[in-house]
């Protein structure tokens, strides 16, 4: 008999899940919250209690293990610790029926291989935000357990049994994969071996590939190949651009269609609540929506057919699969996420405070390998995710038209509002303050106007307003708990009744090392991805991570790149830049007309310039990047690079339309790049520069220097997409000859001075 395995939690969620899906508003601790809880119950309890006892048996044909939180060997009492914040009748009963199936799996198991008849019981709900234990306790016999173990295995035996056939059939598909296209690119076979060599030694690489390798499907392919080989159980290919997400399913479906035999993988596409909700007008729960109302015991049907899908779960497949069987799409989307082979998502599903893909590697114990595409932006994402703003406003405009049972809280907080602002900002309009601890009074406050929204939203219709308010102080309190070194604390009035107290997150290596740490590969790639030790240190990858940069598809010869040692850019000299610089895109257009850039550090300086050149040169063509451009704007103004057109096109680096854009051949010949890219030189900077030169000693490469030169060198190469491209880059600041700044350029640019 064939033994499946299967891990206590994943057992309980599959067969011990019934009726509605009920998410209204109880707050949850985060995952980092929920260990942090987890090990404050543990340490208080006596000598001989055992913390995370491991547990495992035999039920049928399958091998049942976990870790259950605490067992008293004295008092003979098994614990199961759920951390929740806020009012304990708040946690759903369904949700609480789950709880208690885990715990009595665990106490079956440890009857069993401890050969007890019987045992105590006990969930603990720890409310994180009050540091209050809720015991709920209970006796039962083992052979009572046991049963009710054997009823769960009962329904899961058959899905363990097929799920096993699907890996080996996986498996078997993915060692015959070939490669979609009758020869690879120039370099991309070196791409690939690469990424097929990380995969299987289960290591760390920053891959810096450049343009026109092929990169998506030089790494789906080899990452895929791989996966039998170094026994990977899931890959999870991660952008930071809903048009990369779409790449990566493309290249997909093109891999399945050039094989002789169907391409065994389940493949899934995750998308965002607002882009696959049905009824974003209605609460998560079955008293509201329609599609929440019995979802679990519809479920099972959905998930078999999506199971059975020939083709992959994108987000049009996944709402045709939940419309047939009248349930959620996005929540049959985070069940499959439990089952597919190949997930493709945001990165925020791996790195987030509540990123579920780290929360079922860890749950599932799996062997999962990253591949992370656009790999430079994640530094800045990742100082997102753990960031958030506290709005003053936002709390008085709704305290204004908030039910009488929110208006002690919303009192509450305006109050710790107001003492914060007198002790710290009593003057509107100054430059904004950095706190060195949180104010307690406020976050205080925040927890208990927490409580009360949730309470209310709970009981009440949607009301957008609450809704927004209670993730706002929600987000801010999360942080607040753990707040540190790798974060700043702003307080910022530039108006009456309209503070802002932001957390900043600096340094998210904290938060992204253990994710990390949990995946069995990890590959971020990048065109720009050097040098390899800056992200190594902000994103917080192991030690022994490896860099390695490819040669690109193009040759220097494609490439003129010129300098202008006469030209400053700084601040002060701007003024003095304007004739000059209007002077250089002239001639350089007068001596090759055609399409060009021109990037600049601000609005102001290229409306200046470009003010300046229509003076001088009133024939030549341009148009300009202005703030707040609409979609079609944005359209608009990449439709204007033509392969017959001609002109030049001022935009600010580091915006829209310095990444992320292919305009190849005739399209684009030429940029200019009048700016370093530096971050400005304010107050938030010099703090950032403080705090990474006390942890990486490197303070000013990585706060200024080397982000901006990757925007300079990702604006750049607009210029050259294919191999066919021909192009010229003016570097126009006499910073770009230093030596420590010309290291940041691709060493394929051939300088012309």
């Amino acid at each position: 008999m064939t033994a499946y395995k299967v891990s206590v939690r994943t057992l309980c969620e599959f067969a011990a899940r019934q009726g509605d899906l009920d998410l209204r508003y109880t707050p949850a601790p985060t995952s980092e919250e929920g260990i942090a809880g987890h090990s404050a119950v543990q340490a208080r309890r006596g000598p001989r209690y055992q913390s995370e006892k491991p547990l495992a048996g035999q039920c049928g044909n399958l091998r049942v293990s976990g870790r259950a939180d605490g067992w008293d060997p004295t008092r003979g009492r098994l614990e199961e610790i759920k951390t929740h914040r806020g009012d304990l009748s708040r946690v759903r009963e369904a949700q609480r029926h789950l709880h208690r199936a885990q715990l009595r799996v665990y106490g079956a198991l440890l009857c069993r291989e401890e050969k007890r008849k019987d045992i105590e019981l006990t969930l603990i709900y720890y409310d994180v935000g009050k540091d209050k234990e809720t015991p709920v306790t209970e006796s039962a016999t083992a052979d009572v357990l046991w049963q009710e173990l054997e009823q769960l295995c009962a329904l899961y035996a058959g899905w363990a049994e097929q799920e096993q056939a699907h890996e080996q059939a996986r498996n078997e598909s993915l060692s015959a994969l070939r490669f979609p296209f009758p020869d690879f690119r120039p370099q991309q076979r070196a791409l690939s071996e690469t990424v097929y060599v990380n995969s299987v030694r289960d290591q760390s690489l920053l891959l810096e590939a450049p343009t026109g390798l092929g990169k998506t499907m030089g790494t789906l392919f080899p990452a895929l190949k791989a996966m039998p080989v170094a026994r990977q159980d899931r890959l999870f290919y991660l952008t930071s651009r809903n048009t990369a997400r779409q790449v990566a399913i493309e290249a997909v479906g093109k891999l399945a269609d050039a094989q002789a035999e169907p391409l065994k993988i389940r493949t899934l596409e995750l998308v965002a609540k607002d882009h696959a909700c049905e009824h974003p007008d209605k609460a998560c729960h079955g008293d509201s929506c329609p599609l929440a109302k019995g979802f679990f015991d519809r479920l099972p049907e959905a998930r078999q057919a999506a199971a059975n899908h020939p083709g992959i779960l994108s987000r049009e497949a996944m709402a045709g699969i939940a419309s047939d069987f009248r349930i959620c799409p996005y929540f049959l989307a985070q069940e499959m996420a439990r089952w597919c082979d190949l997930v493709v998502a945001d990165v925020n599903r791996m790195f987030d405070q509540s990123a579920l893909l780290h929360a079922l590697v860890r749950q599932n114990d799996w062997n999962a390998g990253l591949l992370i595409d656009e790999a430079h932006n994640l530094v800045d994402r990742a100082r997102g995710m753990y960031s958030v703003t506290l709005s003053q406003r936002r709390l008085l405009r709704i305290k204004k038209q908030a039910p009488k049972s929110l208006k002690a809280g919303m009192d509450g907080v305006a109050r710790a509002w107001q003492a914060l602002i007198r002790e710290e900002a009593p003057d509107i309009g100054e430059p904004p303050v950095n706190l060195t601890n949180l104010p307690a009074s406020l976050t205080g406050a925040l927890n208990r106007l927490v409580s009360a929204i949730s309470d209310y939203l709970a009981d009440n219709p949607p009301d957008l307003a609450l809704q927004e308010l209670l993730f706002e102080c929600l987000a801010f309190s999360k942080l607040a708990d753990v707040f540190g070194d790798h974060s700043l604390c702003e307080l910022a009035r530039p108006g009456r009744g309209d503070a802002r107290l932001s957390i900043q997150n600096l340094i998210p290596a904290d938060f992204l090392a253990p994710r990390f740490a949990a995946a069995h590969s990890v590959l971020l790639f990048s065109a720009t991805l050097s040098p390899g030790e800056y992200y190594r240190d902000l994103l917080g990858l192991p030690e022994e991570t490896l860099f390695r940069s490819l040669p690109g598809p193009f040759s220097a010869d494609q490439l003129q790149v010129h300098f202008t040692p006469h030209i400053s850019t700084r601040k002060l000299d701007r003024q003095g830049s304007l004739g000059p610089i209007a002077q250089l895109i002239a001639r350089q257009y007068r001596e090759k007309p055609g399409n060009y850039l021109a990037f600049f550090s601000s609005f102001a300086y290229l409306n200046q310039v470009s003010e300046t050149l229509a003076q001088s040169a009133p024939d030549i063509p341009q148009r300009v990047q202005r703030p707040g451009m609409s979609a079609q704007e944005r359209q608009e103004f990449l439709e204007a690079f033509a392969e017959d057109s001609s002109g030049v096109a001022f935009a600010v680096l580091g915006g829209i339309f310095s990444e992320g854009i292919d305009l190849p051949g005739n399209r684009l010949i030429g940029a200019f790049v009048a700016t370093l890219g530096l971050p400005p030189f304010d107050n938030w900077h010099e703090i950032l520069r403080q705090r990474l030169d006390q942890r990486f000693q490197a303070g000013q490469a990585y706060t200024y220097l080397i982000p901006g030169m990757q925007k300079v060198v990702q604006a750049a190469g607009r210029v050259i997409r294919t191999q066919e491209d021909q192009g010229v880059i003016w570097l126009v600041d006499d910073r770009f000859l230093q030596s420590g700044v010309r290291s940041l350029l691709p060493g394929w640019w051939q300088a012309n001075h």
